[in-house]
């Protein structure tokens, strides 16, 4: 599967960003999907994961109350609604798909949008 992600940009701290990622193929619905991101200095980490008919929902800590996924089976897209954002959001963030539940390992991912929040 091909991904493709859109929608970071420069905000500000209280601001909002909601990124999208386009899936190619047919099989979208087969997936669960997510979100990872990625801060300078540190490890990729899971940011929320959304089963295949969006069932179930999986969010960090860090992001709860603050961040919603979504997904439309008929755009072949997911979506992750970013509110409140602090600069500790700030990192690239990858769209992922075909993820193991639980484990969060990943068989596709996306090139990644480059959220910044500035204090």
């Amino acid at each position: 599967v091909q991904l493709q992600a859109s929608g970071g940009g420069l905000v500000q701290a209280g601001d909002s960003l909601r990124l999208s990622c386009a899936a190619s193929g047919r099989t979208f619905t087969r997936y669960h999907m997510g979100w990872f991101r990625q801060a300078p200095g540190k490890e990729r980490e899971i940011v929320s994961a959304i089963s295949q008919l969006a069932a179930s929902t999986y969010y960090a800590d860090s992001v709860k109350g603050r961040f919603a996924i979504s997904r439309d089976n008929t755009k072949n897209t997911v979506y992750l609604q970013m509110n409140s954002l602090k600069p500790e959001d700030t990192a690239v963030y990858y769209c992922a798909a075909d993820l193991r539940w639980g484990s969060w390992q990943a068989n596709g991912w996306g090139q990644g949008t480059q959220v910044t929040v500035s204090s």
